[in-house]
């Protein structure tokens, strides 16, 4: 008799052998010959060293699955041990599968625009107003390219600057002042990774969030580096950010041009690296409007009024 041993690594046993391992279950009822045993975070499994064969392929199979569609159900067991068709057929123009299954796409062109670009490009620039899915695309991008190993790591960050509020008198340690800026960072990788995997990815740092600031002197290669909100940005902030690219990265900018909360003395560096850095190869440049708004129908007839204003008015 053989034996093979299967640890499950970032995977959380209860979402490959099911609630009251209900998958487990599944599993041991197709291979009646092998003896299937959980313990914490392994798997031993003994039998045949053919039998055995067959399990290793099916188990790989239930793994894929479950890191494609962030989902392994009973009936998606039962299919997939049952099945001689080892493809997983899905939507071409998908990003990905948030949790439950969530189906996560680009949903108007421009945003297409931008998974196309950053397909074509190491580095991406997408301005456009309030809604219009900037942030959300560009972290299902960066999720992407971790689950499919383009990169080792996600780093996610935001200039700290204070849109009408002060610092000094929220509550709490530093963290505790700046999570508020970087709470929508929180709230699209959330949608995206289960809360536990999340959870592990930032403790090992796979997956770092962090004001602007804390990138100078660093340099970011082999990941995907997402700059939010980036018309906050001064323009010395701007230039330090953009030169921290290293090898094997990726650079997504997004921002509003229209939203700049910076001090009236000071200029927005978005402003100005999209216009010294337009026609540069290597460097996408796109532009998303009302259309690609995809929240409350009311957000686009909002978006409509203000650009209607007299500039001074603004």
């Amino acid at each position: 008799m053989h034996e093979i041993i299967i640890q499950f690594d970032d995977i959380h046993p209860v979402d490959i052998l099911g609630v009251n391992n209900a998958n487990l279950q599944v599993l041991r009822k197709h291979f009646t010959a092998l003896k299937i045993i959980a313990r914490g975070d392994q798997l031993k499994v003994l039998g045949p060293e053919e039998d055995l064969e067959k399990f290793d392929k099916k188990w790989k199979e239930l793994i894929h699955f479950l890191n494609e569609f962030n989902r392994l159900s009973e009936s998606d067991v039962r299919s997939l041990v049952n099945s001689n068709n080892n493809e997983i057929k899905s939507d071409a123009s998908l990003l990905l599968y948030g949790n439950n299954g969530k189906v996560i796409k680009a949903r108007t062109p421009n945003q297409q625009l931008m998974v196309e670009s950053c397909a074509q490009n190491d580095m991406v620039f997408a301005v456009g107003p309030a809604g219009t899915g900037k942030t959300y695309t560009a972290v299902a991008l960066a999720v992407k390219a971790l689950r499919e190993k383009q990169v080792q790591r996600i780093i996610l960050t935001r200039p700290a600057v204070e849109a009408g509020e002060s610092l000094g008198f929220l509550p709490g340690d530093l963290k505790d002042k700046l999570d508020p800026y970087l709470r929508p960072l929180y709230d699209a990788l959330l949608d995206m990774i289960p809360h536990d995997k999340l959870t592990k990815f930032m403790e090992r740092s796979v997956i770092e969030i962090a004001p602007l600031a804390f990138m100078r002197g660093r340099t970011l290669g082999n990941a995907f580096v997402i700059l939010d909100e980036a018309q906050n940005a001064t323009e010395n902030q701007m230039k330090m950010f953009l030169t921290r690219m290293g090898r094997d990265a990726k650079f997504m900018i997004t921002g509003d041009v229209s939203q700049v909360d910076l001090p009236r003395h000071i200029k927005s560096g978005l402003l100005q690296s999209i216009n010294i850095l337009d026609g540069v190869k290597g460097i996408g440049m796109i532009k998303l409007d009302k259309r690609d708004v995809i929240r409350h129908k009311l957000v686009e007839s909002i978006i409509d009024r203000y650009e209607s204003l007299p500039q001074n008015d603004k």
